[in-house]
């Protein structure tokens, strides 16, 4: 069978981040702890150049950092929820929601149906609020694999 996208150890609820790259590390080392990356450097740095192209922050509160690397074992969606927000670069203001994408480097087709399904999914406000407001990081992983994994 295959791995849930999300689960609940790589779920931060109460997210607290200085900027988007401390928040990437955080949810990046819940990759890590998890299982699912091995070389945490290089795939942040893989993040970093896709943000130096274009910001990943998008109106309504969310950011989809992404990447792929050759350290990435499993696909995966690391979720961090910011009551205080961080700035990825949306013309709306800062973000609350934020899902770090990893996926690996010989997966282009999983790379861009999980970026494709999220980025449909979060232009429904009711599914942002009620990712929002879960306390569960259980639940909120739940919903989340149910709603973007095949």
């Amino acid at each position: 069978m295959t791995q849930p996208i999300t689960t609940a150890e790589i779920v931060i609820i109460g997210l607290e981040a200085d900027d988007k790259a401390d928040a990437c590390r955080q949810l990046a080392n819940r990759l890590v702890e998890a299982g699912r990356l091995t070389n945490i450097d290089d795939y942040l740095a893989a993040v970093a150049a896709r943000e130096e192209h274009f910001s990943t922050g998008i109106e309504g509160g969310i950011a989809i950092p992404h990447a792929q690397s050759d350290f990435v074992l499993v696909p995966s969606v690391a979720v961090g929820v910011s009551s205080s927000g961080v700035n990825f670069g949306a013309d709306d203001g800062d973000s609350n929601l934020i899902f770090l994408i990893a996926a690996p480097a010989s997966s282009e087709g999983t790379h861009l149906q999980i970026l494709s399904r999220l980025a449909r999914k979060v232009m429904d406000d009711e599914f942002c609020d009620q990712l929002r407001a879960e306390t569960d990081p259980a639940a909120l992983a739940a919903t989340l694999t149910g709603e973007v994994q095949e």
